[in-house]
């Protein structure tokens, strides 16, 4: 018989999939070290240890939360055109990372083995080994790949200035780096300074570099 609020309304019961959710929530809003079980239950209205029927501790959660996230990212199509289809991909991991930016280094950082991620991975491999690369490099290029991908989110979250601030900052830091001292860092900030160069990196322009390089890699193999 499903719980009742104390307002006299029926409470919709409990699941894996609305613990879960509700975990991504609250790490979005409140950030990821905030994330605990006793608050987790708060938000959902029931005793901490009713959790535990849906995710084994804290790390079975965490891993959850982890896998949720994967589950958004863009899958790569088996047997297409495998430099768009893994070029979609790295653009649909960083989009999602940035939407939730406490998951880039919670991904990164545990053995990762739900259903999503066993899928994003498989789909990964099998997109590559469909276009002619070995396993060998298979795995060595998405490894690559997500290195990118996860490196460049996590400087890019953590980065302490917005885009609209590079030029006012590169003027506030040029009398640090003298042009006699520092030549070639301090022509790059006047560019930044007189908006010839924006100063902020560029996603696709690592990407491409790596896209390339297989590219090349498999023409190579090729032969």
């Amino acid at each position: 018989m499903p719980k009742t609020a104390a307002h006299g309304t029926s409470r919709a019961p409990l699941s894996r999939e609305k613990v879960l959710r509700t975990a991504v929530r609250l790490a979005d809003e409140q950030g990821l070290a905030a994330l605990s079980m006793r608050k987790l239950a708060q938000t959902l209205g029931v005793e901490a240890m009713s959790l535990y029927n849906h995710v084994t501790n804290k790390d079975g959660l965490l891993d959850g939360i982890a896998d949720l996230v994967v589950a958004e990212m863009g899958t790569p199509e088996v047997g297409g055109d495998w430099k768009a289809a893994m070029r979609a991909r790295a653009m649909s991991a960083h989009e999602v990372l940035l939407r939730h930016p406490w998951a880039t280094g919670l991904i990164g950082s545990r053995l990762n083995v739900g259903p999503a991620m066993l899928r994003y991975v498989d789909a990964t491999v099998g997109c590559l080994r469909s276009a002619g690369f070995s396993y060998q490099q298979a795995d060595r290029a998405w490894n690559a790949m997500d290195s990118h991908i996860y490196g460049f989110t996590l400087q890019e979250v953590n980065f302490p200035l917005q885009p609209d601030e590079y030029a006012s900052a590169a003027a506030q830091f040029l009398p640090r780096i003298p042009a006699d001292q520092f030549p070639y860092m301090n022509a790059l900030s006047q560019l930044v300074i007189d908006g010839k160069h924006s100063g902020t990196a560029d996603f696709t322009f690592g990407l491409n570099l790596i896209l390339d390089g297989l590219e090349r890699l498999l023409g190579e193999s090729a032969d």
